[in-house]
């Protein structure tokens, strides 16, 4: 039977061994070709040698040695060629992965979990009542919103040809058996493979906002505008078959967002002209994208009206169609589809001063809303199918119809974000002004909430059109008008939401409101009329403080009358925003992971007691450390209550294009996020029952013991910002032009003060992982003190909670990419000996007491037991993160011993490249 398991292993990993062997010789014979034999000998010998170092035969010193003092114009090509490698290498699995999803589903067996079908299983099972499930449902909504933190080191067009070779590939699996096709795709694989190898793969300049926004509008026209409305269509049908007789989902479930232009929290370069363009450059490809599709439509709708008849409504569509009555005189669909293309260009010259292509610019009527469009859509499908030909209409009317329901005219809404000391700057001044108060700063938080929520309920603005203000107090009060504008041209949903940084407080919420009064987009009502606000004000709690405060802080905002209003003018909706990233490098893994739970947990009592419909808002980074993880597992992972059937998360960095950029990939991350949502709202998952209590003490001593063991290290070891420095490349990060933000929010040595995404990237880099797992082993050990019935106890968890079991499968897969021997050699570059000793001996040290303390609580004998495929990935793409680590450290060494040249600078910024792409999730 154990043969028989492994040959089945060996079978199905085959083929993705086959792929990456094809791709390596081809770009080998791209090296040889172009770089010359010397070059590519050496990197076939480097790549050899760390096959033997996987396979230990040989010490891990030998691939250093082979590097050191290599010439730096022998060392580029190395380091390009093993980023390629990795690249390639990423290609490959993911075609291995559809390949071995298709044999999965092909064999019959049971849909996986995650998957939409899976969950309708369980519902089917749960024998859920219609009812309830409404109620539950009736604010449903999964948001994925875009952000542009900078862990993506790929540049647009080496990530272009990578999606172009990818195609490839499987044109090459799908006609393998036909010898002059299968000849003919290599040939075009070798051809792009070359294209790239004579690509720079870093960028010369920093990205610009502009520049961010149109990446991360890139993925509606590559995925997201055909993905997106299909499982909203799909979800809504499935669900609406299950619990006949309620209206279930009226609104599309799956809504995008996205905060590039928007979030200005440590970026200077967000400005009202930005926030405009980001709304303006939005709205542009969802008119752009559905005047094409109203061509196509018009194409396929060529019904004879001497063979179909038509209701009155399309009959007067029709009559507004063509200006020439003998156009197409006897096809009035298609004259009812010309019409709407013409009132919907005239929709997008009104809205975006421009008609996109495709637009029919002839004086139409615009349309007031996107539900008129719909109404005349809606009017087209009725008809289709009173004449019996309900099939043509569920093609490309219906796909359009979905997507104008999703999209509306604004695409994505976008997030406002801003730093709550900002807010208090602004606000100071502008009461000063206007003569309110002239020390706002000084005033006491009862004090400023009783000042604040009178000046809310008055109509009088603060400034009038020639108020003199600072540049930062006229910066923030533009782009709240910018937002208006974008809100006045492209709906409300447009900016739905308004997000304060590091809230600590109920004035840092009314201080918010209070800039958006001041713009326009909150209305203090009659005088006997309460107040509206078409944009949800979100106070965003970061540090682990603040999570423990953020309950406390909510319930007394809603306590004041004026917000209280403006959360029931909003249905009684209220988002929270919970930080993943500033939480965890404040406290450690465990601790941070613990503190959001307890932080939902409190904030769901809150929202009961106060009878609202609360949403939670999940600042999740790429990493562990950040938040990372599968997005299905971390849902269910949530407390009873918190999901309460919506959610939106962040999606940043590398990761949007590892879940966007293919359609495939799209929908079953896309899915994934409506399983889990439904799953966690409708079924229960925590299954701790009676034991909830008990069992949330025994978190809670465990991450006072976390973030002790965390906080020894990282906040009370002297030297231990100056070892950060020294043995990682966190000084180098920021020159990898991967992002607009800077790498700190203010110029200090202040671990606080530094970005969570490059305090992340260069652990990764250095392979530590620190933020992924510190501490943990040392609060396992320490609770458990050698007691079996403790040990047992935690086991017991592990296998029936799913938070604690995401907690110790996401440390684990953290861990796995970590690698401590490449750690020592960073280490190294600590000048201090004593230093570097103290510092790496308690890392080392954690580091095996996290793994045996892993090891103990869930039975498994290496860290990857329960994952597989991740297994079999970090083994093929070892021998390619060795040369690039061992380059790394020789590079960096070389540069602090005062070889500052452009060449030594640019190979290390390579290796980071190649190293992220390996790493996959590095920041």
């Amino acid at each position: 039977m154990g043969e028989s398991t492994s040959e089945t292993q060996q079978d199905a990993i085959r083929p993705l061994r086959d792929d990456i062997r094809f791709l390596g010789g081809v770009l080998g014979d791209t090296i040889r070709d172009h770089e010359g034999p010397e070059v590519f000998d050496l990197i076939e010998r480097v790549r050899i040698e760390a096959f033997r170092v996987r396979r230990a035969e040989v010490e891990r010193s030998a691939v250093a040695e082979m590097l050191d003092g290599v010439d730096i114009a022998v060392a580029l090509p190395l380091i390009r060629a093993f980023s390629y490698f990795v690249l390639l290498a990423n290609l490959a699995e993911d075609i291995q992965r559809d390949r071995r999803r298709k044999a999965h589903e092909a064999a019959g067996e049971p849909p996986q979990d995650s998957s939409l079908a899976a969950t309708y299983r369980k519902l089917d099972a749960a024998a859920l009542d219609g009812a309830e499930v409404a109620d539950l449902l009736a604010d449903a909504l999964v948001s994925p919103v875009i952000t542009a933190h900078p862990t993506e080191t790929r540049r647009r067009t080496v990530f272009d040809g990578q999606t172009r070779i990818t195609e490839l590939m499987r044109l090459r699996q799908r006609y393998a058996d036909t010898e002059r096709e299968r000849v003919e795709y290599e040939q075009q694989i070798r051809r792009q493979v070359l294209g790239l190898w004579r690509t720079a793969l870093i960028r010369l300049a920093r990205l610009r906002i502009q520049d961010e926004i149109s990446v991360g509008l890139r993925y509606y026209d590559i995925t997201l505008f055909d993905v997106i409305p299909a499982i909203n269509a799909e979800v809504r049908a499935a669900l609406r078959s299950r619990f006949p007789g309620v209206e279930l989902l009226p609104r599309p479930i799956l809504r995008p967002g996205s905060w590039i232009g928007g979030d200005r929290d440590g970026n200077p370069y967000v400005t009202a002209d930005v926030v405009r363009q980001a709304g303006h450059q939005a709205a542009t490809v969802a008119f752009a994208r559905y005047l094409r599709d109203l061509v196509e439509l018009e194409k396929a709708l060529a019904l004879s009206a001497r063979l179909v008849p038509v209701t009155p409504a399309v009959a007067a569509l029709a009559e507004a169609g063509y200006p020439d009555p003998s156009t197409h005189a006897d096809e009035p669909y298609r004259r009812a589809v010309h019409s709407i293309r013409a009132r919907l260009t005239a929709t997008a010259r009104r809205a975006l001063g421009d008609v996109p292509p495709n637009g029919l610019d002839v004086g139409a009527e615009p349309y007031p809303t996107p539900q008129a469009v719909l109404d005349d859509l809606d009017a087209v499908d009725a008809s289709l199918r009173a004449s019996g030909d309900g099939l043509l209409a569920d093609d490309k009317l219906a796909a359009l119809r979905h997507a104008i329901e999703t999209f509306g005219f604004h695409l994505q809404g976008l997030d406002m974000r801003q730093n709550s000391e900002v807010h208090e700057q602004v606000v100071a001044e502008l009461l000063a002004w206007a003569g309110v108060h002239p020390d706002y700063a000084s005033l006491s938080e009862h004090e400023r909430v009783e000042l604040l929520a009178d000046e809310l309920r008055t109509r009088r603005p603060l400034l009038g059109p020639y108020a003199r203000l600072s540049e930062l107090a006229r910066k923030e009060v533009d782009i709240v008008c910018a937002a208006r504008d974008v809100v006045d041209t492209f709906g409300t949903e447009a900016v739905p939401n308004y997000i304060i940084s590091m809230c600590t407080s109920v004035s840092d919420m009314l201080e918010a409101a209070l800039l958006l009064k001041e713009g326009g987009l909150l209305d203090p009502g009659e005088p006997d009329g309460p107040p509206h606000c078409s944009v949800g004000i979100v106070p965003l709690f970061e540090t682990i403080e603040d999570l423990g405060a953020g309950a406390a802080t909510l319930a007394a905002a809603l306590d004041v009358p004026v917000y209280r209003d403006l959360v029931a003018a909003r249905g009684m909706r209220q988002e929270v925003m919970l930080g993943y990233s500033d939480s965890n490098k404040d406290g450690g893994y465990l601790a941070a992971n613990w503190a959001l739970y307890r932080a939902e947990l409190d904030l769901v009592e809150v929202a009961r007691k106060a009878g609202i419909r609360l949403r939670l808002f999940h600042g999740r980074g790429g990493t562990v450390g950040r938040g990372g993880g599968r997005s299905y597992d971390a849902i269910l992972a949530q407390p009873a209550g918190a999901v309460h059937g919506s959610l939106r998360l962040t999606e940043q960095g590398e990761v949007i294009a590892a879940k966007y950029a293919e359609p495939g990939a799209a929908h079953r991350n896309l899915e994934s996020l409506i399983a889990g949502t439904l799953e966690s709202t409708l079924l229960d998952v925590e299954g701790l029952g009676l034991d909830a209590e008990p069992s949330y003490e025994l978190m809670d001593e465990l991450a006072d013991r976390a973030r002790a063991a965390y906080s020894r290290l990282v906040h009370e070891t002297p030297g231990f910002v100056e070892y950060f420095r020294q043995s990682t490349p966190v000084a180098e990060v920021g020159d990898l032009n991967i992002g607009s933000r800077p790498a700190s929010r203010k110029p200090t040595n202040s671990v606080g003060d530094l970005r969570a995404i490059p305090w992340v990237m260069s652990w990764s880099q250095a392979r530590v992982m620190l933020p992924g797992w510190y501490g943990t082993g040392t609060a396992l050990e320490e609770w458990i003190g050698g007691d079996p019935e403790r040990l047992a106890t935690l086991t017991d968890l592990y296998r029936r909670w799913p938070f604690l079991r995401t907690v110790l499968s996401n440390l684990a897969q953290v861990m796995a990419k970590s690698d401590l021997d490449i750690a020592a050699r960073y280490a190294e570059l600590v000048e201090d000996a004593a230093l570097r000793e103290k510092i790496f001996g308690m890392i080392r040290d954690e580091h095996a007491r996290t793994i045996r303390m892993h090891a103990a609580i869930t039975g498994n004998d290496h860290l990857l037991a329960d994952n597989p495929s991740l297994a079999e990935s970090i083994h093929n793409r070892f021998p390619y993160l060795e040369p690039l680590n061992q380059m790394q450290v020789e590079l960096l060494r070389r540069l602090r011993a005062g070889d500052d040249s452009e060449l030594v600078k640019r190979g290390i910024l390579l290796t980071m490249n190649g190293l992220a792409t390996a790493l996959r999730n590095s920041g």
